[in-house]
């Protein structure tokens, strides 16, 4: 091809890209497309299928479905899952049960895979909408989700 030939070439692909891109500026979608984030707090929702962070659902007394199996901690590919359990006599049947302490969650480790929900065989974690998780201190990642006082609810075996 000849100097003069890529020179037309050149000048031939750059209006083609002009065309296209003046096609979409006078031709614009008429809603709005973009959100204005921190003005649209109230109104704002994230799609029913984001993941956000791992919760753990308590009821109105305080007790959740967690029993201490440890199967989302080993299921985390990156360890972002601890859970501090212990042992205590059950004052119904006089055998000891295992009780959970602390289930600690790492924010900062966590890569929002969704592995530690598919494994709990009693759905006591899940994934919540919650996207607001900027901090100054990365300690403030480290989340316990059992609430103090919470217990096992009536009816969960291990």
């Amino acid at each position: 091809m000849s100097y003069v030939g890529e020179i037309v070439h050149g000048i031939r692909t750059l209006l083609t890209g002009m065309a296209v891109t003046g096609k979409y500026f006078f031709r614009a979608r008429k809603e709005i497309i973009t959100q204005q984030y921190p003005d649209n707090r109230d109104q704002l929702r994230m799609f029913e299928r984001f993941r956000g962070e791992v919760v753990m659902p308590h009821n109105e007394n305080n007790e959740h479905r967690c029993t201490g199996c440890q199967a989302c901690e080993i299921a985390c590919p990156n360890g972002s899952i601890e859970i501090i359990w212990d042992r205590k006599v059950d004052e119904k049947t006089g055998k000891k049960k295992k009780y959970i302490v602390k289930h600690i969650y790492h924010l900062s480790m966590c890569t929002m895979c969704n592995l530690c929900i598919i494994a709990c065989p009693t759905d006591a974690i899940k994934m919540a909408q919650n996207f607001e998780n900027s901090v100054y201190d990365r300690s403030y990642l480290t989340k316990v989700l059992n609430k103090p006082g919470s217990k096992l609810m009536d009816g969960i075996d291990e």
